[in-house]
């Protein structure tokens, strides 16, 4: 039952978490400093006591063994990959989304429990002491540290994920010797996206290499059975009649340009990828024009609105909100006029104008 607990507590602190949120944004008070991680912390005492401030304070959201309760709190093993001690350190003591902030905690607590997460043994890791280690032992390895580090994005499989792609269809990955591509995009993580860094060692990056490379070949081998969709499936419509429809039944020109928002779109997407943006648009922003008493109208992006409370950013970044009672407002989103043309779509449609979208390099 202990596992029941934890679990429904966790689920319990997040909605409370998200439930505490104002409509209005508040500014937070500052954060106390952070201090230098402890460089001689690695005692016995320093070991035992992180592992109980973790038990007392972290335990309830990632787990007793560090593993998570996704898809809300991500596993911690691994950690000492993706973040300093450093920034471990800070992120605790300022906390970051739904994750609290830890300011009462005492510095030796919180160097305690730093060199604790950094130096726990991983369950599952493999320890070698040559590069050149039998393939099959290094793919297990690598499967390990995937585990750990990428699976949360990117799948248990390394074939997509809930936000990450599916690696096995990956072009950086499919054009990888021996980890020369892999390797600098997983050290370096890929800037303006989601995807970190992560401080492998050599050893662990020829892993990790392995494992994916291992996983290209099983995906490969499943003929008929692959969970993704290969570009090719999706360039069976006709050019021509999809740009057209572009043009005209669609609508879609009254939106878009080729020249203009679109201009590109098929070389910074592909695949499923392109088609799922080109249906519906997740992240698009919508507008609101509201109108007040006066008659004066301001538009800005849309920023929160329930039956009580319209708001929006305006053209500076301010936020301002209105009572809806007392003003008038129009909202125009992007991804309901998508949203319209589901019931409207044939097969061929959506065949052919996605053929014309990935044209538009």
């Amino acid at each position: 039952m202990k596992w029941v607990f934890k679990r429904v507590t966790g689920y319990l602190l997040l909605l409370a978490t998200a439930a505490a949120s104002p409509a209005v944004e508040a500014e937070s008070p500052p954060a106390p400093p952070v201090p230098a991680p402890a460089q001689a912390a690695g005692t016995e005492t320093a070991t035992a006591n992180g592992a109980a401030v973790y038990a007392k304070r972290c335990s309830i959201c990632h787990g007793d063994h560090r593993e998570g309760i996704p898809p809300a709190f991500p596993p911690l093993t691994g950690i000492q990959h993706q973040m300093t001690a450093q920034q471990l350190a800070e992120l605790i003591r300022t906390g970051k989304g739904r994750m609290p902030a830890f300011t009462e905690l005492p510095d030796p607590d919180l160097q305690s429990l730093v060199t604790w997460l950094e130096g726990a043994e991983e369950p599952g890791s493999a320890q070698t002491s040559s590069e050149n280690v039998d393939a099959a032992v290094s793919v297990h390895a690598g499967d390990a540290l995937f585990h750990q580090n990428c699976a949360f994005c990117h799948g248990r499989d390394a074939m997509g994920g809930e936000s990450g792609p599916d690696l096995t269809q990956s072009k950086l990955v499919l054009a990888d010797k021996e980890g020369d591509k892999i390797g600098p995009v997983v050290r370096e993580g890929r800037p303006g996206t989601k995807m970190p860094g992560f401080n492998f060692s050599s050893a662990e990056m020829q892993q990790m290499v392995a494992f994916l490379h291992a996983r290209v070949a099983t995906a490969a081998s499943q003929q008929g059975a692959r969970r993704g969709v290969s570009v090719a499936d999706l360039q069976t419509g006709n050019v021509e009649t999809g740009k057209a429809y572009f043009n005209g039944a669609g609508g879609c020109v009254k939106c878009h340009s080729p020249s203009g928002d679109l201009a590109g779109v098929a070389s910074r997407y592909e695949g499923l990828q392109l088609e799922e943006r080109m249906l519906y648009p997740r992240n698009a922003k919508s507008t609101v024009t509201v109108t007040l008493p006066s008659g004066e109208k301001i538009t800005g992006t849309l920023a929160y609105r329930d039956e009580f409370t319209i708001g929006l950013r305006d053209k500076t970044g301010q936020y301002r909100s209105w009572n809806t009672t007392r003003v008038g407002y129009t909202v125009d989103s992007p991804v309901e006029a998508h949203v319209k043309l589901f019931s409207q779509y044939t097969d061929d449609d959506i065949h052919n104008l996605m053929a014309y979208i990935q044209t538009l390099h």
